[in-house]
Order: C-alpha cells, then sequence, then structure tokens
C-alpha cells in the first residue's frame, strides 16, 4: 500500500521552502570562504545578503559559534574601536573543508546538470 502526503501549500510558499532548504548548507561553504579575510558577524551578514545569502541573524551567529567549536572558525573581540566587535576567521582545517565542500559541490553541479541535460 503507498500513501501519499499532500501538503497545502501555496506555489510560492513552497518554493521558498525549498530554496531554504536548498541554501542552507551553502551559508556554511560561504562563511567558510568569505572569513579567510577577518570580519565581524555584522558585516558578514550584510555582505552574505549582497551576495544572494538572505540569512537571519539569529541563524548567523549560533552557525558561527558552532564553527568555532568544531574548530573550522577562530574568533578575536576587537576593543580598538570605540564598539567591541568579535571578528572570525578560517582555520586551516575549515580552509581545507571548504576546499573539499567546493570540489563536492562541483561534482553534485555536475551530476545536475547532466540530470537537466536528459529530459
Amino acid at each position: 500500500m503507498t500513501h501519499s502526503i499532500v501538503i497545502d501549500m501555496e506555489p510560492d510558499d513552497l518554493l521558498a521552502a525549498h530554496q531554504q532548504e536548498l541554501r542552507r548548507g551553502t551559508v556554511v561553504l560561504a562563511c567558510l570562504l568569505r572569513l579567510t579575510t577577518p570580519d565581524y558577524g555584522y558585516a558578514l551578514l550584510e555582505e552574505l545578503d549582497r551576495g544572494g545569502f538572505a540569512v537571519d541573524a539569529n541563524t548567523l551567529y549560533p552557525l558561527l559559534r558552532r564553527l568555532e567549536k568544531q574548530g573550522l572558525l577562530t574568533s578575536e573581540w576587537n576593543t580598538d574601536e570605540a564598539r567591541p566587535r568579535k571578528f572570525y576567521s578560517t582555520t586551516p582545517d575549515g580552509r581545507a573543508l571548504a576546499r573539499d565542500l567546493l570540489d563536492d559541490w562541483s561534482r553534485l553541479d555536475d551530476a545536475i546538470r547532466s540530470l537537466k541535460g536528459t529530459s
């Protein structure tokens, strides 16, 4: 017996949900690549947004902390200015992971393009 689940969503909502799911993992890669040059969270948030990665601050900051805990980012407080800022940068392990993820991204892109060509 087969079961089918019908999700009652508007087409725009359905698209948005799938786009969010598709982009979720790419934000990790985007952060690791961007933070090879140290920067603070809010500047990263703005730059990601300009680059097409609409990320909420409530998503980004926990992600940065998780990547730091995993040894992929390091952070350092800069208190030279009136407002102290925590600067993040990609560690050597983070750069290595980013290279591996980029390789995987390339393979996935090739696979998707080949599937698209068969339709």
